[in-house]
């Protein structure tokens, strides 16, 4: 397998980062050769899990930077995360509730657009490491009532910056609070990790030693 490091040719000073820095980044050649290897480091469409849902706020200007970042509404992780997200579907389905999902993996590019506007490491990961996004091991979700079609009330909308959307801020409304209680502990069971800034973004914890990809959506099915 042929793995090569890159030199990042961002102009960080932009971007208040103090030098230029080197970071480990697989274009599309060398993630291909990767999961020849190791079958778990593929990514897999997340809509291939039954019921899934998407509503990818990057691939529309409905988010935080008023752009549209994605040229597809897809969304891709790693063969465990998948099949951990496929699990807790299947729970959800139980309740009545389905998973909608705003983001999957996202390519690095994006993440260094993000830290461009927001230059806030609370919220966005900072370029000189990248983000567990990008590396296919992080989603963004909420839940559907599969009965109405509609979203479960939730402390706040996705990407709020307000400090309610932290995962254990006060809720006044019960229902709210319910639902994030309920989402939370049900994929904390299959292996994810809530955001402690954001009730919707969860780690999957099983995701070490996995590389930050920079591969647009459309390079992954071809």
């Amino acid at each position: 397998m042929r793995i090569i490091t890159i030199f990042v040719l961002f102009n960080f000073s932009i971007v208040a980062e103090p030098k230029p820095t080197t970071l480990l980044v697989f274009r599309e050649k060398e993630y291909r050769s990767s999961y020849q290897n190791d079958p778990n480091r593929k990514l897999i469409n997340l809509e291939t899990i039954p019921g899934i849902r998407l509503d990818i706020k990057y691939a529309t200007t409905d988010n935080f930077t008023g752009q549209k970042i994605y040229k597809e509404a897809k969304a891709f992780a790693r063969k465990p995360v998948a099949e951990a997200l496929r699990k807790a579907q299947m729970e959800f389905l139980k309740l009545g509730y389905s998973i909608q999902i705003y983001d999957a993996y996202r390519p690095y590019r994006a993440t260094v657009t993000f830290y461009e506007i927001i230059k806030d490491t609370r919220y966005v990961a900072s370029p000189k490491t990248g983000s567990k996004h990008n590396k296919g091991c992080a989603i963004d979700l909420t839940l559907v009532d599969t009965k109405t079609n509609q979203e479960l009330q939730m402390p706040t909308k996705y990407d709020s910056f307000e400090r309610a959307a932290w995962a254990e801020a006060p809720v006044s409304d019960p229902i709210a609070k319910k639902n994030r209680d309920t989402f939370i502990q049900v994929l904390t069971q299959f292996g994810f990790r809530v955001n402690r800034t954001e009730w919707w973004h969860f780690d999957f914890l099983e995701c070490n030693g996995f590389e930050v990809l920079d591969i647009p959506f459309e390079g992954l099915e071809n």
